[in-house]
């Protein structure tokens, strides 16, 4: 009997293997890149003890110090042991993610894992393998984008490094950066990514004007900068969002029969094209920020126009700022402990 049951859990397991052998090998890659990354690690006081080491990035390093006990201490992020080590990337790209859509419709394609849920994304440390997963959901009809990433959350599971990329940025920029990736190890949500990376991008953002202000003052050229930014910023993701509405109406005049036809994709084609172009008309005066965005966005597809896989980062990120501004505000006075706990409470976080 108790060989019957060995053989029927050995086959079970086999089953499995040859079942879910594009996730195991895919779960296998990130590990490697993960444990590989993190094999390769200096403590960040080493870093800072090093004299070889420019004093101008041990000041950025002693930045980011700062801002993760400004966002435990003042907002209520979870502690953590992140961003006490330093990974140097040589300049190098990391990780890369994919995002996938529709070809007449603004519908995130959503990869599934176990444990952690589903995902309208799909990051790679393998560029290779990134492209010939790019390919095969071309190859399934799907609209893709794909780009690289500066930071990523293993939300509190393993320690995350300090990056070298991280240190070119600008304090508020980096401020930012930092506040969002705790949140992810304070609230992450299975099988919510709009949630939880629009509750990441709200703290970032608002965490970040209230650290720049405690640090440098109301009347600093750092948070003048950063404001000046998130204006312009919070403009063009505002009017992405409202051109997914304008792509999702052309979309429904398109019917039930949604296969590839030559004239369908030209009307797409020419309302994105628009849709990039009207940004122009986003802040007065600033007509030179919009159009180097819109090249921008071109040029990151290898000078093809984006599809819609461009529009869903700005539904995963931004599409509910305004909902968590206005309870931020009405309901908790702008209190980020307060508002934060609730969130815990409201939440089963991972």
């Amino acid at each position: 009997m108790l060989k019957k049951i060995l053989l029927a859990l050995l086959a079970i397991l086999v089953l499995l293997g040859i079942y879910y052998r594009d996730l195991l090998s895919y779960a296998w890659m990130q590990a490697s890149g993960q444990i590989g990354i993190l094999m390769d690690v200096q403590d960040v006081q080493d870093v800072l003890e090093d004299p070889t080491f420019p004093d101008s990035l041990k000041a950025q390093i002693r930045l980011i110090q700062e801002i993760k006990k400004f966002g435990v201490d003042s907002l209520g992020l979870e502690p953590s042991k992140n961003y006490t080590t330093f990974y140097n990337q040589h300049g190098k790209p990391l990780i890369w993610l994919i995002t996938a859509s529709d070809r007449y419709k603004i519908n995130a394609y959503k990869w599934h894992f176990p444990i952690v849920g589903s995902f309208p994304y799909k990051g790679f440390f393998d560029s290779t393998r990134a492209v010939l997963e790019e390919k095969a959901m071309i190859s399934k009809g799907f609209d893709t984008d794909i780009g690289e990433v500066s930071a990523w959350s293993t939300l509190g599971y393993l320690k995350d490094p300090i990056l070298s990329s991280m240190l070119k940025r600008k304090v508020g920029s980096l401020a930012n950066l930092i506040l969002h990736e705790l949140t992810h190890g304070t609230l992450f949500v299975k099988s919510n990514l709009e949630l939880n990376e629009n509750l990441a991008s709200f703290v970032g953002d608002q965490g970040a004007i209230r650290f720049l202000k405690y640090k440098y003052g109301l009347h600093s050229p750092e948070l003048r900068t950063y404001e000046y930014s998130k204006k312009f910023n919070d403009a063009y993701s505002g009017h992405m969002l409202r051109g997914i509405g304008r792509l999702d109406s052309l979309y429904r005049t398109f019917g039930a029969d949604l296969s590839p036809d030559a004239r369908k994709d030209a009307l797409k084609n020419r309302l994105i094209m628009h849709i990039l172009s009207d940004a122009d008309t986003l802040l007065a005066g600033n007509s030179a920020l919009t159009n180097k965005n819109r090249r921008a966005a071109i040029r990151g597809h290898d000078g093809k126009l984006p599809n819609n896989a461009y529009f869903i980062s700005y539904q995963t990120y931004k599409s509910k700022q305004n909902t968590f501004r206005e309870e931020f505000e009405n309901k908790f006075q702008g209190n980020f402990k307060d508002y934060l706990a609730y969130l815990k409470q409201q939440y089963p976080s991972l």
